[in-house]
């Protein structure tokens, strides 16, 4: 396979491994842990959140063996779609997989990108509380949508990326560089700001049975795991991006383990410096309102409100930040299925000039639009569920076929202790998905999606049986 091309019909290898790096690390960072810090303590009821912070970054970094192996073995556009597609048969059930894979993204990978834009406009109407004011409000098939100034901002912050992101891969990895360092900084900035602040007796005040291993403790520590399992999710947006990665045997590895190091130590220094200056009682019975601005609240203790300002604008930018990064990788999924002949082909067309698929992006870019009028706890709960079953399951239980076993000595980088990480992965998203106490719930959206995508590839199949369709995507 080669590993460079200088083809203006095919996407460009220029990411070198410290622009893969960054885009990694702003993927996974986002809005992410700093919403979602209170919401840990909250579920595992004191500092052992740690505990829920430590067990996710020990889930990645079994996941992120999984991903490095694939990466370096199939360094392809759109990831997880080539891995399923070769692993379970190009010609049989692999290409239902990964076309499914690929019919989810339109879905759980908009929620995703929302996710960001919507923790960007909530953290910017500090500056603005009456943007929270809704225009207007209802319920779609239960599911509440609101349209307000935050709603509008949000909107905003996805055309800011898709702006930026229509512009060669050179300029996009550029980009990436300084936004990672900048969201690298501001967790370093709040870690310092924690530790110089340090209250010890406050940061460990575990309350009385915290360690109890019964069913409170499962329970709770299965919730902090789903919640610090979506603020760790990113460390694999690089392989969505194989076929743009310069040298992808050194440099795919190093992105997704380097980006779970660096981040896993930030995020618990961060919790750890938060609950030295916040008492943990405080942080969980805060409103959700509250629970919004934490870093705020914890910056204006330290350093007064103005500092309290700057940080959420740093905090914004984190949160654009991962919106630029997720709809860069993502749109490399429809884009690969495309040109394999498994999607339509209007997916498969490359910009003229920036050889990056311009389509795809533009269509995942509307689809995050239309998201970001739902709320941001409905958006994380169904994105988790969806993308456990359709792609971290799927992919781990690949690693482990006869197939993979054999080819895995011939090439690509290989994780050590094989095939223990795998199993670890794959135990620790199971129990993840059945700790839940509306996993059924969630689990009727996932058979809608894989109902109806099953039902489009076989329509899809009939016609191009009949030479009704396309079967070789365009490629200018």
């Amino acid at each position: 396979m080669a590993l460079s091309s200088d083809n203006p019909k095919e996407l460009q290898r220029g990411l070198s491994t410290g622009s893969a790096l960054g885009l990694n690390v702003i993927d996974m960072v986002g809005v992410g842990p700093f919403v979602t810090l209170p919401l840990i303590v909250g579920v595992m009821g004191g500092p052992q959140a740690m505990l829920g912070w430590l067990m996710g970054a020990a889930l990645s970094l079994c996941d992120g063996l999984v991903w490095s192996e694939l990466g370096t073995a199939y360094p392809e556009a759109g990831g997880s779609y080539a891995y399923l597609k070769h692993l379970y048969g190009e010609r049989g059930l692999g290409r239902v997989f990964a076309f499914l894979y690929a019919w989810q993204v339109l879905f759980s990978a908009p929620l995703s990108i929302a996710s960001g834009c919507i923790g960007f406009s909530q953290y910017l109407s500090f500056f603005v509380p009456k943007a929270v004011q809704p225009f207007a409000s209802a319920k779609i098939l239960g599911v509440p949508v609101v349209l307000s100034g935050q709603t509008l901002m949000a909107m905003g912050v996805c055309v800011i990326a898709l702006l930026l992101l229509n512009r060669s891969i050179g300029f996009i990895g550029r980009v990436a560089r300084w936004l990672g360092l900048a969201v690298g900084l501001t967790l370093i900035f709040l870690i310092f700001a924690g530790f110089t602040h340090f209250n010890p007796h406050m940061a460990f005040d575990f309350p009385a049975g915290a360690f109890h291993l019964g069913g409170a403790f499962f329970a709770g520590l299965g919730a902090g795991m789903l919640i610090s399992a979506y603020d760790y999710w990113g460390y694999y947006n690089v392989c969505f991006l194989g076929a743009e990665v310069r040298d992808p045997g050194r440099t795919i590895p190093r992105a997704v383990l380097g980006a779970i190091a660096i981040v896993g130590t930030l995020y618990l220094l961060m919790n750890i410096s938060v609950l030295g200056v916040l008492p943990w009682q405080e942080m969980a019975g805060e409103s959700s309102g509250a629970r919004m601005f934490t870093m705020a609240v914890f910056m204006e203790r330290i350093y007064g409100h103005r500092a309290a300002g700057v940080v959420v604008v740093l905090i914004a930018l984190a949160a654009m930040a991962s919106v630029f990064a997720l709809l860069m990788g993502y749109s490399r999924i429809p884009f690969a299925a495309a040109r394999d002949g498994n999607f339509p082909a209007w997916f498969g067309v490359l910009h003229p000039k920036h050889r990056i698929p311009q389509r795809a992006l533009l269509t995942l870019g509307a689809v995050t639009l239309v998201c970001c009028v739902f709320r941001l706890q409905e958006v994380i709960t169904t994105l988790v569920v969806v993308r456990i079953l359709f792609q971290f399951l799927l992919q781990g239980i690949a690693v482990l076929l006869p197939k993979h076993r054999r080819e895995r000595r011939m090439r690509g980088f290989r994780m050590p202790l094989y095939p223990l990480p795998v199993l670890l992965a794959l135990s620790g998203f199971s129990f993840i998905l059945f700790s839940r106490p509306d996993f059924l719930k969630q689990m009727r959206i996932v058979a809608v999606i894989l109902v109806a995508g099953a039902a489009v590839y076989m329509v899809r199949g009939r016609r191009l049986r009949a030479g009704e369709d396309e079967t070789a995507p365009p490629h200018v």
